[in-house]
């Protein structure tokens, strides 16, 4: 497994090497400020954890909610980015999920499009499960396979099944893709209790579609809006699914 995992630093520096930037992205950028908004109602004063920061859009938005932020990734590249954005109560670990132990337990614990990348789901579920408080919420959000560009997608025969991993999947370095039933039965098989599971932002065409439409004022803040609201209404077709689980007693 050591092989594995050390294998497996390589793989993610080289994929932090070649990301572009979620910066360069207006509905990149968008579903992150959406997902914080999922996620606040259930994040408490305290410690937290977030796996994987990428350059640290998500950390910056994080930190206000939370005491102290620790930040752990396996790419050292992708915690300098971080490390420039000056997060005054944010503490860095380089280190891959399955060898980082933490120092005392946590209230809350972001995995905001990571599941979908790990080598071992279960193993890095059930470490968490065991570093978080009784009383913390694990706060996650995927890819969802089941969204309306991804549909759309399949139907103009781009796809032949929603659950394929697709080049642009490929390239992002996603091993799996996710619907609303199989985040809840992956969290529930760590032993977590999902008491809270939706989709997030119901997106009609794929993100470069998305980013001309937002980036030139096509889509403006009501459209964006009313999207988010129509997430609701349906969930299993929108970009993203969530779930905010606790650890089973």
């Amino acid at each position: 497994m050591k092989t594995g995992l050390n294998e497996e630093k390589t793989l993610l520096e080289n994929y932090a090497a070649n990301y572009i930037t979620s910066d360069d992205s207006s509905q990149q950028r968008l579903m992150r400020h959406l997902e914080m908004r999922v996620f606040k109602p259930y994040v408490n004063r305290g410690r937290a954890l977030e796996l994987g920061c990428e350059i640290g859009y998500m950390s910056e938005l994080i930190a206000p909610l939370v005491d102290q932020l620790d930040i752990v990734d396996a790419s050292e590249l992708f915690l300098q980015r971080t490390r420039a954005r000056n997060i005054p109560n944010a503490r860095f670990f380089c280190s891959l999920f399955e060898e980082y132990v933490a120092e005392q337990p946590y209230e809350a614990v972001f995995a905001s499009h990571v599941l979908e990348h790990l080598l071992d789901v279960q193993q890095v579920l059930k470490q968490v499960k065991a570093q978080m408080s009784p009383t913390g919420h694990l706060l996650v959000a995927v890819p969802n396979a089941r969204a309306m560009s991804r549909q759309l997608a399949r139907h103009m025969g781009l796809i032949n099944d929603l659950y394929e991993l697709t080049p642009n999947d490929l390239r992002g370095g996603h091993r799996r893709v996710y619907d609303r039933v199989t985040l809840n039965r992956e969290l529930e098989t760590a032993g977590f209790e999902v008491v809270a599971l939706g989709g997030i932002f119901f997106k009609p065409l794929a993100d470069f579609q998305m980013d001309k439409m937002i980036d030139s004022g096509i889509l403006g803040e009501p459209q964006l809006e009313g999207l988010y609201r129509m997430g609701n209404e349906y969930p299993d077709m929108c970009a993203d699914v969530y779930a905010i689980a606790r650890p089973k007693a």
